[in-house]
């Protein structure tokens, strides 16, 4: 079988690259793609070479990393998982992949592929927001109302039932999003962000503005968990970080993707709203054409589902 890969092999380059596919290992299973994601605030900087966090980019290299597809090959020792079965996996933009059997999350038939492949991002933020453990009435801000901060948003409602939950987003149309996520209140800009109002803070925006705003917000001894990427812009500390004593704390990656879909797919069957996150849909013979719109573009969405033939 022959596989397909969305490869960068230089800055702006994007090309399809074809290898036939070895024979699955006992322990693995060969998924069929149904759909992906691009994710706009990772991806995007890679492509464009923008990525303060990675100032010498090696080529060629993968791209993408959420994937949902259709089991068609189990190996010996595969137990829990079956062919047929849905699963979301981590192999980005390819039309086939394969995959160790437990790096899988088995998805539930019931379950649209559209809220199924928020789950990666959403555990992503849930283990932040754990980190910090917000109570019911703490003030908590989110800077940002992109992928991470919505999900960030819709975690500390939904699941840590949080109250008092506003964001800082200049974007108008993102922040009438928020607003439908539960936000309590969206400022426009830092300035309309009270002082000294917020226990805790989620930086969700990549902008060293919007860092400098979070610190300012918080209350003495406050504590501001950073779950962006950290790619756009360099952040620095302001005296309010020493005066108020603040804490930082960083977060990457999902504390249990496969016990966090348990809540996360039994969550969204009531809360339709969700994947409006995907604000832009294309065919994976599209994404060549697609990431060169979205490095020109001063109007991105918010999150670009891909889908793959037969989908």
């Amino acid at each position: 079988m022959m596989q397909q890969s969305l490869i960068l092999v230089g800055k702006g380059k994007l090309e399809w690259k074809r290898k036939a596919l070895e024979s699955i290992e006992k322990d693995e299973v060969l998924i069929q793609t149904i759909a992906g994601a691009i994710s706009i605030g990772a991806e995007l900087p890679q492509y464009k070479e923008s990525d303060v966090t990675d100032l010498n980019p090696k080529y060629p290299r993968e791209t993408g990393y959420e994937s949902f597809g259709r089991v068609i090959e189990a190996g010996e020792d595969v137990l829990e998982i079956n062919v047929g079965d849905h699963v979301l996996a981590f192999y980005g933009h390819k039309d086939y992949g394969v995959v160790k059997a437990d790096k899988v999350v088995k998805v539930p038939e019931t379950i649209d592929y559209t809220y199924a492949l928020l789950n990666t991002l959403s555990c992503d933020s849930a283990k932040g927001v754990m980190k910090l453990k917000p109570d019911k009435l703490d003030h908590v801000l989110v800077t940002g109302s992109g992928t991470m901060g919505l999900l960030t948003l819709h975690f500390l409602k939904e699941y840590m039932n949080v109250e008092k939950v506003d964001v800082l987003e200049p974007n108008k149309a993102r922040g009438k999003l928020a607003k439908t996520f539960g936000a309590n209140n969206v400022y426009l800009s830092e300035e309309e962000v009270p002082r000294e109002h917020y226990k805790c803070g989620f930086e969700c925006s990549s902008s060293k503005n919007a860092f400098d705003a979070i610190l300012k917000a918080l209350k003495h001894n406050g504590e501001v968990c950073v779950l962006s990427d950290g790619n756009k812009d360099v952040f620095s500390l302001n005296e309010d970080f020493y005066k108020k004593e603040l804490k930082i704390v960083g977060s990457s990656d999902g504390w249990d993707y496969q016990q966090h879909s348990q809540w996360f797919f039994e969550n969204i069957k009531k809360l339709e709203y969700v994947n409006s996150i995907f604000e832009s849909h294309i065919h994976s013979h599209e994404l060549i054409d697609c990431f060169a719109y979205l490095s020109e573009t001063n109007e991105c969405p918010i999150k670009v589902l891909v889908r793959y033939p037969g989908s």
